[in-house]
């Protein structure tokens, strides 16, 4: 299984055993999970992690449709942690976290569409 806060640290350029920026990864990873939850992924009680035992599995479950969330994750705590350089990078990778969360919310839609039958007046 693949821990969440050591894929983020090696996605960032950070080894595993380099810890001083894990506090800060923690908490803007545990912020986007946060916002993830309110979009309709992950356990419906939230997703918290605290060190590197917390893995995707345990966040996602298994369904391969949702294989684009841990960049999303990573994207976002990115933009946070080290955003580009350039104003290019940086546009690009806000349309590509707004390209995720329409899919993620286009996901949830489908997969948690309720229809709600409608109520007559008396």
């Amino acid at each position: 299984m693949s821990s969440i806060l050591t894929s983020i640290k090696k996605s960032l350029g950070i080894a595993e055993d380099h810890t001083e920026f894990d506090a800060d990864i923690t908490m803007y990873i545990n912020g986007v999970l946060s916002t993830l939850n309110q979009l309709g992924i992950g356990p419906d009680e939230g997703f918290l992690i605290a060190d590197k035992t917390a893995t995707w599995e345990s966040f996602l479950g298994t369904d391969p449709r949702l294989n684009f969330v841990p960049s999303y994750v990573l994207m976002s705590v990115r933009m946070i942690f080290d955003p580009p350089a350039t104003s290019f990078g940086i546009e690009a990778m806000k349309e590509m976290i707004k390209e995720y969360e329409y899919r993620i919310s286009t996901y949830r839609e489908v997969k948690q569409w309720v229809i709600v039958p409608s109520q007559t007046v008396e």
